[in-house]
């Protein structure tokens, strides 16, 4: 599967600071990765309905991580994943008359378009489930002979009681877990599982359904499996940050790190857990259940500027929960022509100290509001009169603002 293309990144004076982020497995924060190397892994889409803003909140905010990893000098591994075979998308499909690997291709290009517009740096391996089938069965068997997985009526599960570190992850109580369970996709009260958290990872062929050949029989890969299977192959562990949205902690990091600490014998599969908040919309979350989505595809067929669209999402911080406005949108635009105004000014206030504290809020848990709210000061500044003025102090700034937030002022 191939990803879109990449942004040009231009090159700042100096170097970076390492990023700490806050990890939701031991609720501190920590250095998510040392260097020279950086490694993540980001869950992504299942391609039958992309990309609203809060698919763009997310993978905006861990290319910031991407691009403070890069100007810090790291080499990064980066790898995602598409689920472009499971339950939401054959219902889809079911729905709209369509074949259901056209609707996936159809909605993958979608979302990769989004992305290249919104200037979003590509994973190295962005990497299909239906592709990695092969490596899926590989690692079922080594969780068979570790014995980790069963039977019911031809499904195989995973016993999460194979896993003795099995809920450290998103550190929450049995009871949640249930209900979360059985909110997002698990089935905790099926007969014959040994335990209502176990979840599936190979399901026997369903009669109008895709299905692959296996040891296992024809079947098809369950959704947690396929991310430790796609991590393993591409970056092995533990790797450094395992990204995703906040719902996505419990189950599917819960589970994608059980599989890979039984599978692999070895703690932890990621040293660092990363959560995005979600995006709402008048007072709810933003989701494809409740229908009101917003999509960032709209927003680019109707002629927004995607430095806009991504600047009124990096005005929140990444973990918390917050709403999309059409006065948010605005706010942004607003904020954008005052900094392209002093971008193509023939001077403005030195910038060096403007980069280093860029740098040390970014470096703090991805504070994207609070290099935004230094920015603003800075560029007020240069509207004040007395102060000496740096002819190079422009294009540093416009440097400055692409590298590290992904904001073009051109």
């Amino acid at each position: 599967m191939r990803a879109w293309p990449a942004p040009d990144l231009p090159d700042l004076p100096g170097r970076g600071l390492p990023v700490r982020l806050h990890d939701t497995s031991s609720g501190s924060t920590r250095v998510a990765a040392a260097g020279p190397t950086a490694s993540m892994y980001v869950c992504g889409i299942t391609p039958y309905d992309a990309t609203h803003l809060g698919h763009a909140a997310t993978y905006i905010a861990f290319d910031v991580l991407n691009r403070a990893w890069h100007d810090a000098g790291f080499a990064v591994a980066y790898v995602q994943n598409v689920t472009d075979v499971d339950d939401p998308l054959l219902e889809r499909a079911i729905e709209t008359g369509q074949n259901w690997r056209d609707l996936a291709d159809q909605q993958t290009q979608l979302f990769t378009d989004d992305m290249a517009w919104l200037r979003v740096i590509p994973p190295q391996h962005f990497v299909g489930a239906v592709e990695s089938i092969p490596v899926i069965i590989e690692l079922i068997q080594r969780l068979q002979a570790a014995g980790a997985i069963y039977d019911v009526d031809g499904d195989l599960y995973f016993s999460v009681r194979s896993d003795p570190k099995f809920g450290q992850v998103a550190g929450l109580d049995p009871a949640t877990m249930r209900d979360l369970f059985a909110e997002r996709g698990g089935d905790p009260h099926r007969p014959g599982k040994k335990d209502e958290l176990d979840c599936l990872v190979w399901q026997r062929a369903r009669p109008g359904e895709p299905s692959w050949d296996s040891p296992f029989g024809p079947g098809r890969p369950g959704w947690h499996v396929e991310c430790t299977a796609i991590a393993l192959q591409h970056l092995g562990m533990p790797f450094d940050v395992q990204g995703g949205g906040n719902d996505l902690a419990f189950p599917h990091h819960e589970m994608s790190a059980a599989h890979g600490q039984v599978g692999e014998e070895r703690w932890p599969f990621a040293h660092v857990y990363a959560h995005a908040g979600m995006v709402g919309l008048n007072g709810e979350k933003m989701s494809k259940s409740l229908g009101n989505l917003v999509f960032a595809s709209e927003l680019r067929r109707n002629g927004h500027h995607p430095a806009a669209v991504r600047l009124a999402l990096l005005s929140g911080h990444y973990r918390a929960d917050r709403e999309w406005t059409d006065d948010l949108l605005e706010q942004a635009s607003a904020r954008l022509d005052r900094w392209r105004e002093v971008a193509r000014s023939s001077a403005a206030p030195d910038a060096v100290q403007l980069l280093s504290d860029v740098r040390g809020h970014i470096a703090d848990d991805l504070d994207t509001p609070g290099a935004i709210a230094t920015i603003d000061r800075w560029v007020d500044s240069a509207a004040g009169a007395g102060q000496p003025m740096d002819p190079s102090a422009p294009a540093l700034f416009s440097d400055l603002v692409d590298a590290l937030l992904g904001l073009s002022l051109e």
